[in-house]
């Protein structure tokens, strides 16, 4: 049987390694974007890449630096939706290389001691794992809208941040 500090091991390295995967496609589009790009809404109510940013620093910053890492709660939900904010790439690449930094070393301290202990978030019950889970899920989500909307901008000139190299990444088998 495969001991519990193992599998939260395993759960915490793939936690880490997908955030930091999703914060490289996140980089990689702002990198290719101007400020009219990022603050870009297809129609009126809809988010920019700006709000899409702003939203994920809050959600992580909520349910994995605060609830899991023990931080103080700072976040202001609905002002992550607002039609009025604006932001340049350099402010959102900073906000989101900060929020991963910070999620990452909460996530990393994440014991199987601690791996089942109850939170309640946004009225919602988990617990440490089930927090972990959501909000990395929840980023990576995002992250393929933002994709989604610098291609749209871009088109063709956009510049994808990993292609298949090898015969067998470009088949998809095995």
């Amino acid at each position: 049987m495969v001991d519990a500090e193992r599998i939260t091991a395993a759960f915490v390295a793939e936690s880490i390694r997908t955030l930091e995967t999703m914060r490289g496609k996140i980089v990689n589009c702002l990198g290719q974007l101007s400020e009219e790009d990022v603050n870009w809404r297809p129609f009126a109510g809809a988010n920019s890449i700006a709000n899409i940013v702003t939203h994920l620093c809050g959600n992580v910053g909520q349910w994995i630096i605060a609830a899991v890492g023990g931080a103080a709660v700072n976040r202001d939900r609905p002002g992550e939706f607002s039609q009025a904010l604006r932001a340049t790439p350099a402010e959102l690449l900073a906000r989101i290389e900060e929020t991963v930094a910070r999620a990452n070393e909460a996530i990393a301290g994440v014991t199987a001691e601690r791996a089942l202990s109850p939170l309640r978030i946004q009225g919602f019950e988990t617990h440490v794992l089930g927090a972990v889970m959501h909000a990395v899920t929840h980023f990576e989500g995002h992250t393929h809208q933002i994709v989604y909307v610098t291609r749209l901008r871009l088109g063709d000139r956009y510049r994808f941040k990993w292609v298949p190299a090898t015969a067998e990444q470009v088949s998809g088998k095995k």
